[in-house]
């Protein structure tokens, strides 16, 4: 008795606790910023290829366009400085707010800008402040996720509001995906971005009332005693370490400019005229890359064999002196390290781990920009058609498929469920390439299990059961890869490192879909969809050759399945 009524207790407080956090006004916030991080998403990277494909942009220009995403995958580059560097004028707002409130504000007058550009017409102007867009909403996320850790307290607690978090975003997802299409049916596109712009400048006019906190003094001072662990003896010379970064740091540089020269001379000149997408990714896309992963991989593991072997090492303590120091330690502590930890940790086997972050999600990652056009532009449906199958049952596809992948991972194991969900996201690429000679396979199939007839007792017809039907297995295969994928990338990283590392994997995972869509787009031109389907399918095949192997590499060493990330050795911890 006594024992059961502790249990309710503990129930009742856990409750209670609940309703406390949810009362908080830290958590409204939350929720309003979670909004604010995924609606700049769904409309940039998602829904604004309806409105190009409404505007009859060509798929090749497209692909060419989509590489702002990239944005996204190297959000990593400037996340430290964003925890040292303020906006002019605007640090009393709160070392988080300044920037939180500042991207959306841009973000909304941006929307607001599109809405009276033609995107046809007024492409150069066009691709520039959608680039800009990009590059603020991938700031304002990793500033919000900052902000989401200051914040915590018992109260609103990280679980709550990390919780919160996600629900404004995919609340947002829904937002700027159906709630768009359904509006630009009737409203037109102006009025969408219009309307979004103006959520958005709402949003961060509210974000001037959000609480900040600054960061405690205990993390500060764990932090300043983590950077001086960096100028112990026994680690890196801190001018060595300094040419390593730089170098790293010129690479990094010289990527980003080469697409961003390639993107501007590609949309900003005559079509017949632009630069072949083609070439330019099967010439420099192994160089950006070969400089973007590869070379600074091998300068981490150099980093790493110099100081376990004792080369170019400090032999006694050397303090810091003054502002480049600290920017220096901070930088290489943000960069470098986590990178010299995994590289130094897995030696050649990093080889294959990197190759399969950059290559698991590739089949969904290089072909989602071209999704509108395939279904607005391709397949002729209707922009609620399309909403409906894609937004709303899409959605619960994947929502289930992440259940099934959390299933998957407990009874047949992290690596089996890997290779599965590897193995179907290729295949389910076959279904699209079905619907792109007319879907009579997909339509049979929609038939056979009664799929047709169950979504014709809700109003919709055949042709749209088979769009739903393609869509929704497909999703499922993407949540399931999804949830294994995150629990494999969850097993490599050192709980040291964690996050930073976590941060840098997951975004290679965009690295080379997104520098495959302009090829890819010249290829939908110039041979059709079903040809880039098949392609797709081969692509992810390759990704499963990889999860095959590391399977058998984990095995080998001994290391079981369901394992904890390891911890790290000899380096400062986050």
């Amino acid at each position: 008795m006594a024992q059961a009524a502790l249990k309710d207790q503990s129930r009742l407080n856990r409750w209670k606790t609940l309703l406390v956090s949810l009362g908080q006004p830290k958590t409204g916030f939350m929720l309003i910023f979670g909004f604010a991080a995924g609606l700049p998403y769904a409309l940039l990277l998602g829904t604004l290829y309806a409105w190009l494909t409404d505007a009859e942009v060509d798929v090749e220009t497209m692909g060419v366009f989509s590489l702002i995403g990239l944005a996204y995958a190297f959000k990593f580059l400037w996340s430290p400085a964003l925890d040292r560097v303020d906006v002019p004028l605007l640090r009393r707002l709160g070392k988080r707010k300044q920037w939180i409130v500042t991207a959306q504000l841009l973000l909304g007058a941006i929307l607001v800008v599109l809405s009276l550009l033609n995107p046809l017409t007024a492409l150069g102007w066009f691709s520039l402040l959608a680039g800009i867009g990009a590059f603020a909403s991938a700031t304002q996320d990793v500033v919000i996720d900052a902000w989401r850790v200051d914040v915590a307290d018992e109260k609103a607690t990280i679980d709550i509001l990390s919780t919160v978090y996600q629900m404004g975003y995919r609340i947002a997802a829904l937002v700027g995906g159906a709630l768009a299409l359904f509006m630009a049916e009737r409203l037109g596109w102006p009025a969408v971005y219009a309307t979004m712009g103006a959520i958005l400048l709402v949003v961060g006019f509210a974000g001037l009332f959000a609480p900040d906190a600054e960061r405690s003094d205990e993390a500060l001072a764990d932090e300043r005693a983590n950077l001086s662990l960096l100028r112990q003896p026994g680690q890196l010379n801190p001018r060595v370490r300094a040419w390593a970064l730089g170098a790293v740091g010129l690479l990094w540089g010289w990527a980003l400019v080469t697409v961003l020269v390639f993107m501007i001379r590609s949309l900003n000149s005559d079509p017949t005229a632009r630069p072949d997408s083609t070439a330019f990714v099967s010439q420099m896309g192994p160089l950006i890359v070969i400089a973007t992963v590869v070379l600074p991989g091998a300068i981490a593991a150099w980093l790493e064999s110099m100081r376990k072997r004792g080369r170019h090492v400090l032999t006694q303590s050397v303090p810091m002196r003054g502002g480049f120091d600290t920017a220096l330690d901070h930088g290489y502590r943000a960069l470098i390290l986590p990178l010299a930890e995994i590289i130094g940790r897995l030696r050649w086997a990093a080889v294959l781990v990197i190759a399969l972050v950059l290559t698991y999600r590739i089949t969904d990652a290089i072909w989602g920009s071209f999704a509108y056009p395939f279904y607005l532009g391709e397949l002729e449906y209707t922009k609620d058609e399309v909403a409906i199958a894609s937004k709303f049952f899409g959605v619960g596809a994947l929502l289930l498929g992440l259940a099934l992948g959390g299933a998957l991972l407990t009874i047949i194991g992290r690596m089996t469920t890997l290779t599965l969900g590897a193995l179907i996201a290729a295949l389910t690429n076959l279904l699209y390439a079905d619907l792109a000679i007319g879907g009579a396979r997909m339509q049979a199939a929609s038939d056979m299990i009664g799929f047709t007839w169950l979504t014709t007792q809700f109003g919709a017809d055949e042709r749209l059961s088979k769009l739903m039907l393609t869509i929704g297995m497909e999703n499922i295969a993407v949540g399931i890869a999804g949830a294994a994928f995150v629990a494999y990338l969850s097993s490599i990283v050192a709980k040291g490192y964690s996050a930073v590392q976590y941060a840098l994997l997951s975004s290679l995972t965009l690295l080379v879909g997104t520098l495959g869509r302009p090829a890819l787009g010249q290829m939908i031109e110039e041979r059709g969809y079903y040809d880039v389907f098949i392609l797709t399918t081969l692509i992810g095949l390759f990704a499963v050759v990889l999860c095959i192997i590391e399977w058998v590499r984990i095995a080998r060493s001994g290391r079981a399945d369901n394992a904890p990330p390891p911890e790290p050795e000899g380096f400062p911890a986050e």
